[in-house]
C-alpha cells in the first residue's frame, strides 16, 4: 500500500500484469513545496508501486521535498549475510536509497542495520508511544504486575519503557535446527504476580510468545498481555490467541484481521491514518 498525502493510491493493473499509475495519482494531492509517502508493505509489489510514485512525484512536483514514511522495513530480519546468504535487507535498502528520497523515517526497525542501511533515515519507536495506553487498558499495576521481554535484544531496545518490574526471557534453542526448545524466565519475582506484559517488535506465527506466556503462568502469573509493533497476519493461524490475553500491535503490517471475530483478544492501533 502506497499512501500520498494521506491518502492511499489506488492503483490497478493491466491485462499482463503491469502495474497500472492512476493520472496524476487521481484524488491525491500533489504538493509543490513538500509530499509526504507511506509504505506500507503487504507484497514485493508495493515496491515497484514505490518506484512510480517516488518517479512520478518526481515529474510533476519536481522542487518538492519528499519524505517517505516505511511502517514495516520489508526483509529486516534478512539483516546479515550467513554461510554466503543473500542479504537482502541490504539489497532492498538500496532500491529504496536509488530513489532520493530527502527523509525516510522507519518504524520500529528490527535492528539497527536497517537505518544503517538507509540513507537519510531515522526510527521513530511506536512501542515508546503505546506504551502508556496499552497499560492504561489493562490497568497494569506497577507493584504487581511486569513487563517481560522475551529475550536479551528484547530487553536492551525496551528496558527503558518504564521503571516498572522488569523480567526477561532466556531461549534454548536446537543449534542443528534453530528451533525454540524451551524457554526460562529470568529475573527476581519479588512479589505473587499478578499480571504480565510482554514487549517487543515482531510477532510472525507467535511461537515465541506461546513459549513466553506458558512460562509465565508456570510462575504464577494470571493475565498475559502482548504488545508487539508489527504483527504479520500469520498470527492467526499459530496458537497465539489460545495463550494471550489480550494481543496489542499496529496496522504497520498486519492488514487481514477482523476485531469481531477476535473480541477482547486483540486491539489493532492505526498508525496510517492522522
Amino acid at each position: 500500500m502506497i499512501i500520498l498525502n494521506d491518502t492511499p493510491i489506488e492503483f490497478t493493473t493491466f491485462p499482463n500484469n503491469e502495474t497500472n499509475v492512476p493520472n496524476r495519482f487521481s484524488n491525491a494531492v500533489v504538493y509543490t513545496k513538500h509530499n509526504n509517502v507511506t509504505f506500507k508493505y503487504e507484497s514485493d509489489d508495493d515496491l515497484i508501486k514505490l518506484l512510480f510514485t517516488k518517479n512520478y512525484l518526481t515529474d510533476l512536483a519536481p522542487n518538492a521535498e519528499t519524505h517517505l514514511t516505511i511502517t514495516y522495513m520489508p526483509y529486516s530480519r534478512m539483516d546479515r549475510s550467513e554461510n554466503g546468504s543473500a542479504f537482502t535487507l541490504k539489497y532492498v535498502a538500496k532500491f529504496i536509497n536509488d530513489l532520493l528520497f530527502d527523509k525516510v523515517t522507519v518504524i520500529e526497525p528490527h535492528s539497527d542495520v536497517t537505518t544503517a542501511l538507509l540513507d537519510r533515515a531515522t526510527a521513530h519507536y511506536i512501542n515508546f508511544d503505546l506504551i502508556d495506553r496499552v497499560k492504561s487498558s489493562i490497568q497494569f499495576d506497577q507493584n504487581l504486575d511486569y513487563l517481560f521481554f522475551p529475550d536479551a535484544g528484547a530487553q536492551k531496545r525496551y528496558q527503558s519503557l518504564s521503571k516498572d518490574q522488569q523480567i526477561v526471557g532466556f531461549k534454548h534453542r536446537d543449534f542443528e535446527t534453530g528451533k525454540i526448545e524451551s524457554l526460562d524466565i529470568v529475573g527476581d519475582i519479588h512479589v505473587s504476580p499478578r499480571n504480565a506484559l510482554i514487549v517487543d517488535d515482531l510477532s510472525s506465527y507467535g511461537g515465541t510468545f506461546v513459549r513466553s506466556a506458558k512460562a509465565l503462568r508456570e510462575a504464577g502469573f494470571d493475565k498475559i498481555y502482548l504488545l508487539v509493533a508489527h504483527a504479520e497476519d500469520s498470527i492467526f493461524k499459530g496458537e497465539l490467541f489460545e495463550h494471550i490475553d489480550t494481543v496489542f500491535t499496529t496496522n504497520s503490517l498486519l492488514s487481514e484481521y477482523d476485531i469481531l471475530q477476535t473480541p477482547n483478544k486483540l486491539v489493532v492501533f492505526d498508525i496510517l491514518s492522522n
